[in-house]
């Protein structure tokens, strides 16, 4: 699944560097907090993953 926004997207990388280590969870906060206790390693992969050049700065609902 791909991340809707901007910043989803760098939440999600925020999330995945603390869950391979490279980062310490006491840093994430926010939305990067939420997704490091919700989400897999390969999910947070997907959402990290995505390209961020068509995507808006934030989601609108």
């Amino acid at each position: 699944m791909p991340a809707k926004s901007e910043a989803q997207q760098k939440a999600a990388g925020a999330a995945l560097s603390a869950k391979r280590g490279d980062t310490k969870v006491s840093d994430l906060q926010g939305a990067s907090k939420d997704m490091y206790d919700s989400m897999s390693e390969s999910e947070l992969e997907d959402f990290a993953s995505t390209s961020h050049d068509d995507l808006p700065k934030k989601k609108n609902d």
